[in-house]
Order: C-alpha cells, then sequence, then structure tokens
C-alpha cells in the first residue's frame, strides 16, 4: 500500500493566462527597468521558464533579464506595485520543482549576470555572479591551479545562484562538503528591494571571516524564498598532487554496497565513491559510452587524491578492500582521458536514461550507510510493485540516493504511479534513519512529506523565519513548505 498523499502540486493545475492576456503595463514597467528587449512574455518565448528538471510546471506573467543588482531590485519593486511574487531562476536544472513559478508573477532570468567578478588566488576566493556555470567557475581558475570543489552532474550547466539556492553537492561532496561549505558571503535583495551584504564579500585583506549569525549560511540552501542572489563570494581549493580514479565491477549490488562500507569503515575518505547500477550501465552503453562491464549488477566509481606518496600508498588499500567485498574486475584510470570518460559516464547517466523511457523523477533520500542494503531492496520492491523500472546511481558514500523512477509521460496514469512510488521509497529513506533530500532541496516534489520529518512546531519556527525575510511571501511562494501551515505567534523556549 502507498504511503504518498494522493496529491501534488504539479497535477491538474490550471494554467495561467498568457499571451494576449499578460498585463501590458507590467509589460512596459519592465521595460523600463531592465529594456524591452531583456522582457519576455509571449509564450513561445517563456516557453522553457515554465519548467525545470522536474515534472512540474508553472506559467510566469513575464520574464525578465536582469543584468545588475539595480536591475533586480527594479524588477523586485515593480513586482509589488502590481502584487505579483518574483521567481528567481538560473539554469532549470533544478530537480524539486524550486524554480517553477505556480503562482505565476515575474521570473527572473540570470543569463547575462554570469561573470567572475574578481578573483583572490592567494586567499582562496573568488566573487561571482550569480548566473555563472558552475563549470565555468573552475575553468577561470584553473590557471592559478585552483578549483571549486561542488560538483552536481550538471555542473556543465548550473549556475552557481542555483547552487547556492539548492545547497548543491555533487559527487565529491563526501570529501569537500556541499555548497554552504564554500560559499564566505552573499550580496542579495530582499522582497522590500532593499541591497544587503551577509558574511564577507572581499578579496585580499577583506577576505577573513565575519563574526556575528550566519547568515550566509541561512540563505544558503533556502531555495530562493528568503532573498534574490546577485553576487557570491566563494571558497576556491587547490587542484590536488595526484588524482587516481577507480572502477570496480560487482556481480551483485549487496557486493558493491559491502564495498562502500568497507572503504569507510577503514577510515578512508575517498574524494568520491559513486555507484551506478546495471539499468544505468545499460542507458549508457546505448547513448556511446564506452568501456563499461556489460555484465555487471553494479559498479563503484572511487577517486582518491591528494600528494602524490600518499595517493600511491592508498590506491593499493582500496583495491584490496574492492576485492575483499567481491570486485569481480578492477580498472585503475592510467591517463587524465581515462579519468575524463569514466566521469563524463557518471555525470551523463541521467541524460542516457532518455534511452530507456522519454521522462524520469529523481529522488534525493539520504540515509545511514548501514541502511543501503536494506533501502536498496526495498527500491526494487517498489519497482516490481508498480511496474517501473527505476535506475540507481548515486553518492553511495554519504548515503545520498538517487532512485530514477523512468517513465512515459504520455501514457494515462503513469504521472500519478511515479508520485506514488517515489513517495514510498522516500518513506523508507525517513523510516530507517534518514530525511528527505541530500542536496536537490523540497521545493514542489517533496513538501507533502515535510510532516515525516519536522513536527508542526519545526515548521511553524522556520515558516517564521522565512516571514522576517519576506513577510508578504512574495518571493517564490508556494515552495518547500505545506499551504496550509502558518507561523505559531509564541514559541516556547525552555
Amino acid at each position: 500500500m502507498s504511503s504518498t498523499p494522493a496529491t501534488h502540486p504539479s497535477v491538474g493545475m490550471p494554467p495561467r493566462m498568457t499571451g494576449a492576456g499578460v498585463n501590458s503595463s507590467l509589460v512596459q514597467a519592465l521595460g523600463v527597468v531592465v529594456g524591452d528587449a531583456n522582457v519576455h512574455w509571449r509564450r513561445e518565448m517563456i516557453r522553457s521558464y515554465e519548467y525545470d528538471g522536474s515534472i512540474d510546471v508553472g506559467h510566469p506573467d513575464a520574464v525578465a533579464l536582469v543584468g545588475s543588482c539595480s536591475d533586480v531590485v527594479g524588477v523586485i519593486r515593480t513586482a509589488a506595485r502590481f502584487g505579483l511574487p518574483v521567481v528567481a531562476r538560473g539554469s532549470g536544472t533544478g530537480l524539486s520543482g524550486g524554480a517553477v513559478p505556480t503562482e505565476g508573477g515575474v521570473a527572473l532570468g540570470f543569463s547575462r549576470m554570469r561573470k567572475v567578478l574578481s578573483v583572490d588566488p592567494e586567499n582562496l576566493r573568488a566573487i561571482v555572479e550569480p548566473g555563472l556555470i558552475n563549470l565555468d567557475l573552475t575553468k577561470s581558475v584553473s590557471k592559478y591551479g585552483l578549483y571549486f570543489a561542488p560538483d552536481p552532474s550538471s555542473q556543465a550547466a548550473c549556475s552557481i545562484g542555483g547552487n547556492v539556492a539548492e545547497n548543491a553537492g555533487g559527487a565529491h561532496c563526501l570529501a569537500y562538503g556541499v555548497t554552504t561549505n564554500h560559499v564566505t558571503g552573499l550580496e542579495c535583495v530582499l522582497a522590500s528591494g532593499e541591497v544587503v551584504h551577509t558574511g564577507t564579500l572581499g578579496t585580499g585583506s577583506q577576505a577573513v571571516d565575519a563574526p556575528g549569525y550566519d547568515l550566509t549560511g541561512c540563505l544558503v540552501g533556502s531555495e530562493g524564498t528568503f532573498a534574490v542572489v546577485t553576487q557570491v563570494a566563494v571558497r576556491l581549493m587547490p587542484t590536488a598532487e595526484a588524482v587516481r580514479t577507480i572502477l570496480a565491477s560487482f556481480p551483485t549490488i549487496d557486493s558493491a554496497s559491502q564495498a562502500t562500507s568497507d572503504i569507510i569503515a577503514a577510515g578512508i575518505i575517498p574524494a568520491a565513491l559513486e555507484m551506478m547500477d546495471a539499468l544505468t550501465i545499460q542507458a549508457l552503453t546505448r547513448a556511446g559510452h564506452t568501456g563499461l562491464p556489460a555484465d555487471a549488477a553494479a559498479v563503484l566509481l572511487v577517486e582518491v587524491e591528494g600528494v602524490r606518496e600518499g595517493v600511491d600508498e592508498l590506491v593499493p588499500h582500496v583495491e584490496s578492500l574492492l576485492l575483499t567485498a567481491g570486485a569481480s574486475e578492477i580498472r585503475t584510470a592510467r591517463t587524465a582521458d581515462e579519468r575524463n570518460r569514466l566521469w563524463k559516464a557518471r555525470k551523463g547517466a541521467l541524460g542516457a536514461l532518455g534511452q530507456i523511457k522519454p521522462n524520469y523523477v529523481l529522488q534525493d533520500g539520504v540515509i545511514p550507510r548501514t541502511r543501503l542494503l536494506e533501502v536498496l531492496r526495498t527500491v526494487a520492491e517498489v519497482s516490481e510493485r508498480y511496474n517501473l523500472p527505476i535506475a540507481n546511481v548515486f553518492h553511495a558514500g554519504d548515503g545520498n540516493l538517487h532512485p530514477c523512477i523512468i517513465f512515459d509521460a504520455r501514457v494515462p496514469g503513469e504521472v500519478e504511479k511515479v508520485i506514488a512510488a517515489g513517495g514510498d521509497i522516500l518513506r523508507k529513506c525517513v523510516d530507517v534513519g534518514g530525511t528527505l533530500s541530500g542536496e536537490h532541496g523540497i521545493g514542489l516534489e517533496k513538501q507533502a512529506y515535510l510532516t515525516w520529518v519536522m513536527s508542526d512546531l519545526d515548521i511553524s519556527a522556520q515558516h517564521a523565519l522565512k516571514y522576517a525575510f519576506d513577510p508578504d511571501v512574495r518571493l517564490n511562494p508556494g515552495k518547500i513548505f505545506p499551504h496550509s501551515y502558518r507561523p505559531v505567534p509564541q514559541i516556547q523556549v525552555a
């Protein structure tokens, strides 16, 4: 029996008036702020702003492509005059519906704000605009022997602003943490139009930690519901002297899961420890990725890095643990090109699933590593129960699961089945001591399940914080929290 709520924000939502029905006064007012060429309102022009990487759909009244902080201030104040919400959007690669304008309003597009504003190699800092593509940041600082550690699978497309909104992680977050661990300060615009700075938004002698409340940490991961970010100060990391990437094939998912536990239990924290199952490998092979073991039930991608002597000593230890757990084959990339091909396959896994069926929903539950095998068995049971293929490609090292439910949205009833299946998987994650999301956010996709991990008082306290930043609920409304909740006026503190 499914534990999933019967309703979902994206099911049965009526379209808003667009095209010829748009408010021409709004379009004109936005044009005064950002220029007429940077305002889109015709349906064919705003269609790409109705979606992100989830199954949800929304319809903005207009799209404003901002080019500066002052543009953002002007758009927010203009939207307020018209009583409309504002939804900030980066590249639209989010997987929880966070950038979907379900209540209409003005979508803020950041494709014009993609600059690296300054780099401070000595202090390992940079200041960037929110529309900058994640991978482009690493490319721009690589000449200094530096890089930006958070590396989601969508690294070549996702924006830094989106990473901040969702507190994105990536394959290497096991060793280096998620976005909040690499952001030192923000410039952002509140719902009132006021510009504020949090943390340390500086370089050189100004690149120091600021005292006081950690408002930067509060804003990172708030999914655009507190403020609109216009500048990001990031912490950079030096490129490792030596990197070794190992691909291990396993005859069963059980043995791959055991290898994951054994590596961590041995006190080894790899830079990355990723798992892909047979269905994912099949999709990648169909998509043209070569060199993957066709007969493996699962593969682990293990990466270790550091000083050369330490890495040379560690690799044989890791390989021994993999073989002891039951690996049938081990390949260690001998060149940078071989390593890049392995990571290209891992980061291309989601796109390759289209070789099986045209649509997927990716869940993002986090569990204790010791319960990995148990939860993967539940995923297999859910797949059989709903007759839906589910591919597993995930961050095994930190227990951040990514079961991808593959389906065809054109088949009647399939979307509802997928939502129910996803809810059952998340319920299991919570039941074993895990939680709903590791790096993709709550957005629209998981808000119906929030009461599984938070009490009414918990939700009320967080709602109160939302209202402290955005009292009129105009920044990305309808996200994270169920609509029925409102803050409790008095919160008793013992």
